[in-house]
């Protein structure tokens, strides 16, 4: 049974949410290559906006480690239940079908795995590996879980040398407990800081969803909080709700006040910021690398 708070009357979607379907048939070729691959792509499983537009430039972003979670935070579309074991076939896999889409920047998340004794870390590490066996000349960023605040996990992962490492924080401080309660704020300020300890030339990256119920002050907050432990990129976007079984929008944020929370992360430190209500965290991830 929904909750109270689910059943109420949704907000109307404002025209600046409402995108076009693109042209041309990259987008069956790129979504008939993930399917005959057997993988999973955090587009589809997170019923991302964007994914219209990206699979329809021949870009995706992998999610490894299967399709559950072993956390259930409210305003994600990945399910939780029976985990699947790790498939040992699953990087080499990733990297071809970054080949076959001539990717120059992989992105590659995951799962949530709190059952593995590294979280995964291992299976990024040897995905990393992969790709750039088949790739070389292309950049890679990570979207890692938090590795329950294992330090020698993340190091496993760094060793690896990806050229970007994003961890986000999500939203802020106060809704922990009702959208992401199995984990922990300060725990994920903690990876990226630990993160600029072990290597300190690889650049962090994190972000934020608006729309959840939170006020423009916690906003700043959490950007003084990424600026203070030397967040590379930040990337901030709408909450769009997936189904109405999550958390309903509790306001759609006008693009010109996106601008201005840009505005404000550069003051204040943040030498890259991402600001738009369309904007993902691997959204357009390429043009932090350069290469496009």
């Amino acid at each position: 049974m929904s909750s109270p708070k689910n059943s109420e009357k949704p907000l109307r979607i404002p025209p600046w949410l409402r995108t076009k379907l693109p042209q041309g048939n990259n987008y069956s070729c790129t979504s008939s290559l993930i399917r005959d691959l057997g993988l999973n792509t955090v587009c589809q499983s997170a019923k991302c906006p964007n994914t219209w537009e990206c699979f329809g430039k021949k870009v995706a972003t992998f999610l490894i480690m299967g399709g559950i979670c072993t956390r259930n935070c409210r305003f994600c579309n990945i399910t939780s239940g029976d985990l699947e074991p790790l498939d040992p076939t699953e990087p080499g896999r990733v990297a071809e079908a970054a080949e076959r889409l001539e990717l120059r920047h992989v992105v590659i998340t995951s799962v949530t795995r709190d059952d593995l004794p590294d979280g995964g870390a291992s299976h990024f590490a040897a995905t990393i590996r992969a790709v750039r066996e088949k790739l070389p000349d292309a950049s890679v960023e990570v979207l890692i879980p938090d590795f329950q605040g294992e330090k020698q996990a993340l190091r496993t992962v760094l060793d690896e040398r990806p050229d970007i490492m994003n961890h986000n924080v999500e939203t802020v401080p106060r809704l922990y407990e009702s959208i992401r309660p199995q984990a922990d704020y300060a725990q994920s300020l903690e990876v990226l800081r630990r993160s600029k300890e072990i290597a300190p030339d690889i650049p962090t990256k994190s972000g934020l969803m608006l729309g959840l119920g939170e006020e423009d002050t916690e906003v700043m907050r959490v950007l003084d909080d990424l600026a203070a432990v030397d967040c590379d990129i930040v990337t901030i976007g709408q909450y769009m709700r997936p189904t109405k079984d999550h958390p309903p929008v509790r306001r759609y944020v006008p693009p010109a006040h996106f601008d201005e929370f840009a505005a404000a992360g550069e003051a204040k430190g943040i030498p890259h910021m991402f600001s738009a209500p369309l904007v993902r965290s691997s959204y357009n991830a390429s043009r932090f690398v350069g290469k496009k």
